[in-house]
């Protein structure tokens, strides 16, 4: 059996959300980049498990582990589990960074045919979950998608009060886990990103997608987190980087910047047609994961306050598990159209209110949309406390303080 870390910092979020699938032949995926806290939320399902049933036969496997270090093959997996198994009571089995198994998806086929079996398993790329497991277990799966630390987790954690200067202290350096453990320094925490960073990109892009030009890799990322949430396609950044001397395809583009966003590394957000009600087909946003990876790679510049904004904006947005989209209303730009389950809500970022004539342009866009769904704006600072017109205004504090 193997040894648990002590839990000191949860995050019931999605415990809450993965709690009405326990004990079902459902698969249980939880995806998000190396490092973002996965192996600790399986620690606390285990954890729960064993409060409510003192012998639970409890199986895990951890690639990230040395004692799991030869097991590289579905059948190695199958065989290790299948002898643990027991026929008189659940079996809950647990296993981390599944990826790195070959056809890791027979084995888990293989298991969940069994009823008996109560299977979470975790994985840093979205890409080898969406198609070869969706084939494989025909629709008895269900993803949960793990993210870097919330606002109100990143205080939770670090033992921080809600004010401004914890704020920027999360925009700076983002809401990576392991941060509670490292001294509250700018180069020992940008240190540390930087190196998760590159273990990211080495073994789930470069690696698992056998990229060549890693020159042209490094200066995508750059490239997207010096222009975080522009919208390009990916003939307008090839058209960019051959005008810097870069001669790359925009089909190469497409695959790279596909590859950052399977690691998780970026989100890739596409845009709506609000009227139309449809999704285009070009053109996106890019918005990073983690703040500061983000940081890391394109440097904290008091220039790029607004680019911050909208990345901790959309970030938030998807914590609370919205779906989103760029909002198109030609000529205007939403930032972002927002869906969860039957709710819809538009949402604008800006940087400040302090003039008649910023307050104007931010509110007037959503004021232009025709329907009764709520309609936001977010900005970085509180000289304007108002509603504008109907149109709902909240600090960006106040906003990633609620869920």
């Amino acid at each position: 059996m193997a040894k648990f870390p002590k839990i000191l910092h949860r995050r019931d979020t999605y415990i809450e959300r993965i709690k009405p699938f326990m004990r079902t032949p459902i698969v249980k995926v939880m995806t998000g980049h190396r490092r973002v806290g996965k192996s600790c939320i399986l620690f606390q399902l285990i954890d729960l498990i064993k409060s409510q049933e003192e012998d639970a036969n409890i199986i895990y496997v951890n690639k990230e582990d040395i004692e799991f270090v030869d097991m590289t093959s579905y059948k190695e997996l199958y065989t290790y589990i299948s002898r643990r198994l027991s026929t008189d009571r659940k079996n809950y089995i647990f296993i981390d960074e599944i990826q790195e198994i070959t056809d890791f998806k027979v084995a888990i086929r293989s298991l969940a045919l069994d009823d008996n079996n109560d299977i979470y398993i975790t994985g840093s790329n979205s890409e080898m979950f969406s198609s070869d497991l969706a084939n494989e277990l025909g629709g008895r799966y269900v993803e949960f998608r793990i993210y870097s630390l919330s606002y109100l987790e990143f205080l939770n954690f670090h033992g921080l009060p809600n004010d401004d200067d914890s704020l920027e202290r999360y925009i700076h350096f983002g809401g990576l886990p392991y941060l509670i453990h490292l001294p509250m320094d700018e180069a020992v925490i940008m240190e540390y990103i930087r190196s998760v960073y590159a273990t990211i990109v080495l073994r789930d892009v470069i690696e698992r997608k056998k990229i060549r030009n890693t020159a042209f890799l490094e200066q995508l990322v750059r490239f997207l987190a010096n222009n975080t949430g522009s919208l390009f396609s990916s003939k307008s950044i090839s058209d960019f980087l051959k005008s810097q001397r870069v001669n790359i395809s925009s089909n190469q583009v497409s695959e790279y910047a596909d590859s950052l966003a399977e690691a998780f590394v970026v989100h890739r957000i596409g845009r709506y047609d609000i009227v139309g009600k449809r999704l285009f087909e070009r053109g996106e946003k890019y918005f990073f994961e983690n703040m500061g990876i983000r940081n890391a790679v394109a440097g904290y510049n008091p220039q790029d306050r607004a680019k911050r904004l909208e990345n901790l904006v959309c970030n938030h947005l998807l914590f609370c598990g919205y779906d989103v989209k760029v909002g198109t209303l030609i000529p205007e730009e939403i930032d972002f159209v927002c869906t969860r389950g039957g709710e819809t809500r538009y949402v604008q970022v800006a940087v400040e209110l302090s003039i008649p004539e910023t307050i104007t342009r931010e509110f007037s866009n959503l004021l232009k949309i025709k329907d009764n769904y709520p309609k936001i704006v977010i900005s970085g600072e509180r000289s304007f406390e108002n509603s504008y017109k109907g149109v709902t205004h909240i600090h960006i504090r106040d906003f990633l303080s609620a869920t």
